[in-house]
C-alpha cells in the first residue's frame, strides 16, 4: 500500500475537523436543552492546569495551518484566539478547513523529506517531513480532538467512540 503524504494529511485533518464541529453542534444543543450557560461548557477543562475546550479547538485549528506551511511551505494566517461562542469556533474551523480544502496534492510532492523546523522546549528542532507528520501533527492533533471530546463527555454529552469515529465509509453495506 502506498500513500502519499497529502492523503495522510488532508483528508485525516478534514475528517478530525468534521468530528470537532459534530461535537460544537451537540454542545451547543446540550446547553441550549439543560439550560446551561455556553460559556461554562466552552471554559470547561479536564484539569486546572489544561486548556479549555475553546482552546482544544484553536490548537488543533493552529496544528492544521502549522502543517501546511511546514509541509508545503505555502503560507497561512494567523488566526487570534477569540472565539467565545461555539458558531465561533465554528467559523474558525470552517476557515482552516478552507485552507486545507485549497491545497493541491502536488503541493505535497516531497515532503516526505522536506526538512521541517520546529519550536520545542526553547530550542528549534529540525526533522523529516515524513517524521513530522507521523511524529508530532498527527499525535497532536488527535491529542486535542481526543481532549475535546473527554471535556464534553465529562460536563454530561452524551458522546461515544462512534461520534470520534465520524462518518464511516464501508466497502459494503450491509445491515448488521
Amino acid at each position: 500500500m502506498s500513500l502519499s503524504m497529502y492523503e495522510v494529511t488532508v483528508p485525516t485533518l478534514l475528517r478530525g475537523f468534521e468530528v470537532l464541529t459534530s461535537y460544537l453542534d451537540k454542545g451547543a444543543t446540550y446547553a441550549t436543552e439543560n439550560k446551561i450557560d455556553p460559556a461554562v461548557l466552552l471554559t470547561a477543562r479536564l484539569y486546572p492546569d489544561m486548556q479549555p475546550l475553546s482552546a482544544q479547538i484553536q490548537r488543533a485549528s493552529d496544528n492544521a495551518k502549522g502543517a501546511i506551511t511546514r509541509l508545503t511551505g505555502a503560507p497561512t494566517p494567523g488566526f487570534p484566539d477569540t472565539e467565545t461562542t461555539f458558531d465561533e469556533l465554528k467559523e474558525r474551523i470552517a476557515k482552516t478547513a478552507a485552507l486545507l480544502k485549497d491545497l493541491q496534492p502536488s503541493q505535497f510532492d516531497g515532503s516526505d523529506a522536506r526538512i521541517v523546523e520546529m519550536r520545542l522546549g526553547g530550542a528549534v528542532r529540525t526533522l523529516r517531513g515524513d517524521t513530522y507528520l507521523l511524529q508530532v501533527l498527527l499525535p497532536n492533533f488527535f491529542f486535542h480532538l481526543t481532549t475535546a471530546h473527554d471535556i464534553l463527555r465529562h460536563n454530561g454529552l452524551k458522546i461515544g467512540k462512534l461520534d470520534y469515529f465520524g462518518e464511516l465509509h464501508f466497502l459494503d453495506a450491509k445491515a448488521a
